[in-house]
């Protein structure tokens, strides 16, 4: 690999000098390294076709925003945590070099994330479409209200939700919104669309989990105002009354670079603070 672009965060000092390192790193290796700065929407600035793989500098925030607007290319990315909790960003700032010398060899693994489309249609038309990682949100504005959502799965109607909202979500994305919800967690590499309602009127309303060959669509009473449609929890657009929202998988993949150092389950033990004693080896167990 000779060529790859490292993307940081603009407004955080750390990854940016992390970058700067990383790209002198490189250099000394004779990688061509691109930086990128994650620019807000519309000045995303395009991808250099020789790249092949994309560093991501930050949190989690940082590649849902990189898996949004680059994900599309099939380009493997690489999230290196300069921020906080982080499940997307595997590997740490002190793993970085030994995580890149097994990169430059050719010695990692990858793994395909589902990524959904997201389609407003209004009067018959689709103003809007976008491609989320993580989850989209039909929620109420300030007032602390529940809404009526109504749901087909596949033009069949499922129900009508009254709740404080709705989230349409990805594996990957049970760990954010979706968790906190009190959703379930999905292994991140499994192809399924999970349908949650938020504070449900009804206790019996609870999470679906679907193929990823579904749509899922959505319309909300119209005598109700103030409802957002949020997309990764970073872009959205208020809704009118007589709008659908349409959510499919997306036709392509999102390819994630794997921590060489740990697996999905030793994050997610560190992540949500889990006991250690469940994470001994069976045969350490044993002994």
């Amino acid at each position: 690999m000779r060529n790859l672009a490292i993307i940081t965060k603009k407004q955080k000092p750390r990854a940016w000098e992390a970058g700067q390192e990383l790209a002198r790193w490189l250099k000394q290796r004779g990688v061509e390294a691109v930086p990128l700065e994650n620019e807000p929407e519309p000045h995303i600035p395009p991808l250099p076709p020789e790249v092949g793989l994309i560093v991501v500098m930050g949190g989690d925030g940082t590649l849902l925003s990189v898996a949004r607007h680059y994900g599309r290319l099939n380009v493997p990315i690489l999230g290196v945590n300069v921020g906080g909790l982080g499940f997307l960003t595997e590997v740490s700032l002190e793993e970085l070099y030994p995580a890149m010398e097994q990169v430059l060899a050719g010695h990692f693994e990858v793994e395909n994330r589902l990524l959904l489309s997201a389609t407003l249609i209004r009067e018959g038309q689709p103003p809007w479409q976008e491609t989320v990682l993580n989850d989209v949100v039909i929620n109420k504005g300030a007032l602390a209200r529940i809404i009526e959502l109504t749901v087909w799965i596949d033009g069949e109607y499922l129900t009508t939700y009254r709740s404080d909202g709705l989230i349409v979500s990805t594996p990957t994305g049970s760990t954010a919104y979706t968790l906190s919800a009190g959703g379930p967690i999905v292994y991140p590499s499994l192809s399924h669309i999970i349908v949650l309602p938020i504070c449900p009127h009804t206790l019996s309303n609870r999470p679906i989990i679907l193929p990823d060959s579904s749509t899922v669509a959505i319309t909300f009473n119209e005598r109700f105002f103030d409802v957002y449609l949020t997309l990764d929890g970073q872009v959205g657009r208020a809704l009118m009354p007589r709008d659908r929202v349409e959510v499919r998988a997306a036709p392509h993949r999102l390819t994630l670079v794997k921590s060489p150092q740990r697996s999905y389950f030793e994050i997610l033990r560190a992540k949500l603070g889990w006991g250690e004693w469940g994470g001994l080896k069976l045969n350490e167990k044993e002994k």
